[in-house]
């Protein structure tokens, strides 16, 4: 090699996008034939293969720009082809007529992926049920009849995630399976799915093939990680196997949701950058290895510069092989291997063709990529690394900013830029804190993931050295933990955006005006300055400046309903930042935003009417950097799996749960309260009325009469059934008119009207779902609410609500926030 090459990649001449447009034409060939007919894929293919043949012939060549077109062409047509195989694979064999049928097979199956776990979801009053999650290829099929089949159509098995789950999450790919189940469509048009598979039970899976030698040597050296990173601080042991190999099983749900936040998700994926740190400690820095290719560990080691690729290729294998083929990491592979070619060649790379080439190769090899939010996102990032980060380093070091500091905010504000519109798209949010946390957590994540790395080696070995460098690899996992939570804790941490890609067509566009305008407009440090301090104070969100300019919460509030979707989660003022919270929702995320709004730091009581998931599941976020003296539930404890989870986040605060008596009565403040409901014997209980099902839980529910500051009096009726409503009454002949009713079971039509006209309220507010499938609130009912005098507000089509005053003063504040 001859020539200088220290100067920086960007300082090389134009970029070579010669592939690129090819590289886009696959791409853009295989979503489009994923998403159409059979037919129409083949009408396209023909199409552009007939127009590629017209310009490739002598009568119709027109130079190198008509080659290139019809390259373009070819590559649009070989994507398309690609894709439309692969589509028709999942329409071959007696899988799709027997899913589209729901009729019960035993089948084998082929593992290809790792299992996962569903994240919980709340589906009207209970929790979904956690499954576990395994793609696999069915290569038997046994009908009812006896009849069977052989073929090999991918399908999603899915098994309840019941006792034995963890022997199911152990299972590693290329281990062979015998399940019986029933079959169903897949829920989505575009899965790579011929069907879905739902296993009868959760018992031990029965395996009646093992993994090949390869993939149980991976499997060992993953569990020989989670083995050694078992004794980590639970972030760090939840962490470093995401960080180093993929493994995200120990993740919990506050901790994905955090990172989630902070736009941190890259990080429990294994990506590029994985790859790219190891291949750093072998070949160098990009820079230093096109000086002679002579830098990283390999010369110090002595190894000459073509065994350096070999090494280097065995390197990137091992990766694939321990980290699973999964799309991140194949593209991470392919683009290591690129780059070792270019090191055995001994010549300059280039690596915009190298991503081009990646980007072609892989969506021709797997077609599903084509319609992959993670693939784009991960080129979309690398591609900004390449071309637009050096040219912003290169102009913050031209304003004195440091070199090192300087690469590091342009390469985040880069990926950023780009990235952010395609979350929008499906997130339908924008994180504002994204990029100081990245720039936060960027310097730990070189020597996690080395330490790691290093982890996984050693506990094959030498497990307690393995221990010792996990420990040190804890440190800084732990500190990416802590950057997730503290920056997701932040009140601004993100914003609503509209979904869609309209959304993000319109997030892509205010982008590029403010990069034009940061590049054009006179003082732009000062007006930098402005939009940083503007950008902190939204962050950050002090409450008076937020009570200022939003008007929320009032001044003198006693009483807010928040907006939690279909749910129920309310706050009754207690003095200063002291409140009593009557039900938790279905979001913890939704009801921990709205107690901040609120101000509320301390909690004497968080009253559960009932267990239904859409009261409990936001325990954990009521909970979140708040004092809460004690969880207060009713007696009876149905659903019991989600009474347990209440009893088990309450145990893991150290918060003690104590039952609801009727006709004790609290003080705390300027509240006082009184328990109505649920009377011995009744709501629920056994032998009382709606003793079974959904209706007794409901009937359960604890009701409560509060008096709040000024004398506002307040009755919050949970869930009841119009049964329940009418032994309350019968109990309580006489009960008074009050200022404002919670109504029941988010203003459904079960209502009684008795109790209605009985308590007269001036304020009936309702807590319900936007575009819930239940048709909450009633009609029926809010008319019969308004004839019997009351003003009628909703958080479906108000936000949320709060009321403030007392007497004749007394007023409802809405506020509209984001949620569900």
């Amino acid at each position: 090699m001859s020539g200088d090459f220290r100067a920086a990649p960007w300082d090389e001449g134009p970029a070579d996008l010669r592939l690129v447009p090819p590289a886009l034409a696959a791409w853009a060939g295989a979503a489009l034939a994923l998403g159409v007919a059979g037919w129409w894929t083949v009408a396209g293919v023909l199409l552009c293969l007939a127009g590629a043949v017209l310009l490739l012939i002598p009568a119709a060549r027109r130079g190198l720009r008509a080659t290139a077109v019809a390259g373009v062409l070819l590559c649009a047509a070989a994507g398309a082809a690609s894709a439309g195989l692969h589509a028709a694979d999942l329409h071959r064999g007696p899988l799709p007529a027997l899913a589209r049928d729901g009729d019960r097979v035993v089948a084998e199956v082929e593992v290809t992926s790792d299992p996962r776990l569903t994240s919980p979801r709340v589906r009207g009053s209970r929790a979904a049920p956690v499954s576990v999650i395994v793609e696999g290829k069915a290569t038997r099929v046994e009908e009812r009849d006896g009849a069977a089949h052989r073929t090999r159509a991918p399908v999603l098995l899915v098994v309840p995630a019941g006792e034995e789950r963890e022997a199911w999450l152990r299972l590693l790919p290329s281990t062979r399976l015998r399940v019986s189940g029933r079959l169903a469509v897949p829920a989505r048009a575009g899965d790579p799915f011929a069907a879905v598979l739902r296993a009868d039970s959760a018992g031990e899976p029965r395996i009646i093939g093992p993994p090949s030698t390869l993939q149980r040597t991976a499997g060992g050296l993953r569990a020989g990680l989670r083995q050694a990173t078992a004794d980590l601080a639970p972030d760090a042991r939840a962490l470093l196997p995401g960080l180093v190999v993929g493994d995200t099983s120990r993740i919990e749900a506050d901790l994905k949701a955090a990172f989630e936040a902070t736009d941190l998700t890259h990080l429990l994926a294994v990506s590029g950058s994985n790859l790219t740190i190891v291949l750093l400690l072998l070949i160098g820095r990009p820079g230093t290895a096109q000086l002679a290719e002579r830098g990283g560990l390999a010369p110090r080691l002595g190894i000459p510069l073509r065994a350096t690729a070999f090494a280097g290729g065995g390197l990137t294998l091992a990766f694939v092989v321990v980290c699973r083929p999964d799309p991140s990491v194949l593209r991470a592979a392919a683009c290591g291997l690129v780059t070792l070619l270019a090191v055995a060649t001994g010549r300059r790379r280039s690596l915009i063709p190298a991503l081009a080439a990646v980007v072609l190769v892989l969506v021709l090899y797997d077609p599903w990529l084509a319609r992959s939010y993670g693939f784009l996102l991960s080129v979309l990032a690398t591609g900004a690394l390449l071309t637009v980060a050096p040219r912003w380093s290169e102009a913050l070091q031209r304003r004195r900013v440091p070199g090192r500091i300087a690469e590091a905010l342009a390469a985040t504000l880069a990926a950023q830029a780009v990235c952010a519109p395609v979350v929008a798209v499906f997130a339908a949010r924008v994180s504002l804190v994204a990029v100081p946390a990245n720039l936060l957590a960027e310097p730990a994540v070189a020597p996690a993931t080395v330490l790691g790395f290093l982890t996984l080696a050693l506990a094959a070995v030498w497990p307690g050295a393995a221990q010792a460098v996990a420990w040190l690899a804890g440190l800084p996992a732990g500190w990416i933990a802590g950057v997730a939570r503290t920056g997701a804790e932040l009140p601004g941490a993100e914003t609503s955006w509209p979904d869609g890609w309209w959304g993000g067509l319109l997030l892509a566009l205010l982008t590029g005006l403010a990069v034009l305008a940061v590049r054009g407009l006179p003082w732009r440090r000062w007006i930098g300055v402005a939009c940083a301090a503007v950008l902190l104070l939204a962050v950050v969100r002090p409450p008076p400046l937020v009570r200022l300019v939003s008007g929320w919460p009032p001044p003198g509030w006693v009483f807010a309903m928040c907006q939690v979707g279909q749910g129920d989660a309310t706050v009754l003022a207690a003095g200063g930042d002291a409140a009593v919270v009557v039900d938790a929702g279905p979001d913890p995320v939704a009801v921990d935003r709205c107690l901040r709004d609120l101000g509320v730091r301390r909690i004497p009581l968080l009253v559960l009417t009932h267990f239904h998931a859409d009261h409990v599941v936001g325990l954990p976020g009521v909970l979140r950097g708040r004092s809460v003296g004690a969880i207060q539930t009713t007696g009876l404890e149905e659903p019991r799996g989600q009474a347990a989870f209440v009893r088990r986040t309450a145990r893991a605060a150290g918060v003690p749960v104590v039952r609801a008596v009727a006709g004790e009565r609290r003080r705390v403040g300027p509240l006082e309260w009184s328990v109505l409901w649920p009377r011995s014997g009744e709501g629920g209980r056994s032998g009382g009325p709606g003793s079974a099902g959904e209706s007794g839980a409901n009937d359960a529910s604890v009701t409560l009469f509060v008096r709040a500051a000024g004398g506002v009096s307040l009755l919050l009726l949970g869930d009841l059934e119009p049964p329940a409503q009418q032994g309350l009454l019968r109990a309580y002949p006489a009960l008074r008119p009050v200022d404002v009713l919670k109504v029941a079971h988010h203003g459904s039509a079960h209502q009684d009207p008795g109790l209605i006209r009985a308590v007269r309220p001036r304020f009936a507010l309702v807590s319900a779902g936007r575009d819930n499938p239940y048709g909450h609130p009633s009609p029926m009912t809010v008319r019969s609410l308004r004839l019997g005098g009351a003003r009628v507000l909703s958080t479906d089509r108000d936000g949320a609500i709060a009321v403030s005053g007392a007497g004749s003063g007394l007023v409802a504040h809405t506020f509209a926030v984001d949620a569900g």
